[in-house]
């Protein structure tokens, strides 16, 4: 019996949530050839606004990619110079007589230090570079999403605006 009944009060709330689910949403505004103009022209704006967003979106992940592209080289470059240094800097010492060796092979050394802390630099500097871009490009998706929302409220109330003349 309690299983009958549970199963009727249950049957009764989800009948009851369809009925509300199901009605027909009316027309906040009658259709004026006002409304339906400011409507068309709404529309065309947001349109447009949500366009001019995508493009906006596109065109900083493209600066994005452009500066993770170029990072890599700068890095790549950077580090192929740093082991050429130090390739040619050990030949160097490995050639030096056996009285200079000590010399040669302790300027081989810093040549390598040197070499090593210039590529570092390099690749911090391409790093920050590409964090600079992708910020820049973060604020400039984000301004573009507010100046679509601004648009879509503007075009709202245009609506609005037009029913109740």
């Amino acid at each position: 019996m309690n299983k009958l009944l549970a199963t009727l009060i249950a049957t009764l709330v989800t009948g009851a949530a369809f009925a509300q689910a199901a009605a027909p949403a009316t027309p906040a505004v009658p259709a004026t050839p006002a409304v339906v103009k400011a409507e068309t022209k709404a529309d065309k704006s947001v349109a447009a606004a949500v366009k001019s967003e995508a493009k906006v979106d596109a065109k900083a992940d493209t600066k994005v990619e452009k500066a993770e592209v170029n990072a890599a080289e700068k890095k790549t470059k950077a580090v192929t110079k740093s082991a050429t240094t130090k390739a040619k800097a050990q030949a160097k010492a490995a050639k030096a007589d056996a009285d200079d060796k000590a010399k040669a092979t302790a300027k081989a050394e810093k040549a390598s230090v040197n070499a090593d802390a210039k590529a570092d630099k390099t690749i911090i500097k391409a790093d920050a570079k590409v964090e600079t871009v992708k910020a820049n490009a973060a604020a400039d998706k984000a301004t573009a999403k507010v100046e679509t929302g601004a648009v879509k409220a503007e075009a709202k109330a245009d609506v609005k605006a037009a029913g109740s003349k």
